[in-house]
């Protein structure tokens, strides 16, 4: 799932995304010891000299880490591009603004009609922790209010915390190129059918209970380099709807991979950083490149 949404904007929320486990790694890491992070980092070689690396993220963490190692310093030192998600991270307000745009449309249906009726009670749950009221969505689109549902309780200190953060201010005065900005990332929601929308909902009501623990596991995986993990995530909860799957995962992989070949084509040195579970499993964008005749390996 894209990772555009802040705790600190309600229709001025945008959540972070790549995939709610992921990316809802919530709880204030303010005044808190940096953790010690040793995140997966991959090496691309391909024809003509063609170079790049490829290395996990989380777009939120409940305390700081210190992610960069010498393999990581290594490989940003080598790269004269950096290549992100989205690279105005910082800029809330702007990514209220498309958010705004994009899911407010008036004449909505009541929230608890849009979900099924044996999660009305968890739907009430979740609107009460969320300070929430079901009429605040009447003109907010179904995805919209997945969306917002889903940083029920998140701290603003989570997403700055997000290594994407880290990274792009690591980036210096190298290139930086984003693959989707904010509003390519919630249009991906935007274009989702009704019906998607409304089991992307489910999804966040049915699971609002466990994020917390779940998340936290996730983060111990990821500061691990533990990408079996990581893949077996990308399997479960909503990405298990074929749906769901391909847009938010599968063909936004093939697309970045479309992307990246193109700018080690075109000569770029490109230092990837992406959500670590784009890079997990057989859709996964390392094993993507290696399809394409790229020899990828793992270096961390």
């Amino acid at each position: 799932m894209p990772q555009v949404l802040s705790a600190s904007a309600s229709n001025s929320a945008v959540m972070r995304a790549p995939f709610l486990a992921i990316l809802l790694l919530a709880v204030s890491g303010c005044g808190l010891k940096p953790d010690v992070a040793n995140p997966a980092l991959w090496e691309v070689s391909g024809p003509a000299g063609r170079k790049a690396w490829l290395f996990g993220t989380v777009h939120a963490l409940e305390r700081p880490v210190l992610w960069k190692s010498k393999a990581v310093g290594t490989a940003l030192d080598q790269a004269d591009t950096v290549v992100v998600e989205v690279a105005n991270l910082s800029d809330e307000q702007a990514t209220a603004r498309i958010f705004a745009g994009l899911s407010e449309s008036p004449g909505q249906p009541p929230l608890d009609q849009r979900i099924s009726p044996e999660l009305v009670g968890a739907l009430k749950a979740l609107l009460r922790k969320a300070g929430k009221q079901a009429d605040d969505f009447s003109s907010v689109e179904t995805w919209g209010a997945a969306l917002l549902l889903a940083r029920a309780g998140a701290s603003p200190d989570a997403a700055r915390n997000g290594v994407d953060r880290a990274v792009i201010r690591a980036a210096g005065d190298r290139q930086l190129i984003e693959l989707e900005g904010a509003s390519g990332q919630l249009a991906v929601f935007d274009a989702l059918p009704e019906q998607e929308q409304r089991d992307l909902l489910e999804a966040v009501v049915r699971d609002a209970g466990a994020l917390d623990s779940h998340s936290n596991d996730l983060a111990k995986a990821w500061r691990k380099g533990d990408m079996d993990a990581i893949a077996e995530e990308t399997e479960q909860g909503l990405l298990a709807d074929p749906e769901l799957r391909a847009a938010l995962f599968s063909q936004r992989n093939q697309a970045w991979v479309i992307r990246l070949t193109d700018l080690m084509a075109g000569g770029a040195v490109p230092f990837v950083a992406v959500g670590a579970a784009h890079l997990a499993g057989p859709e996964g964008l390392p094993q993507l490149l290696r399809a394409r005749g790229y020899d990828v390996r793992r270096v961390q």
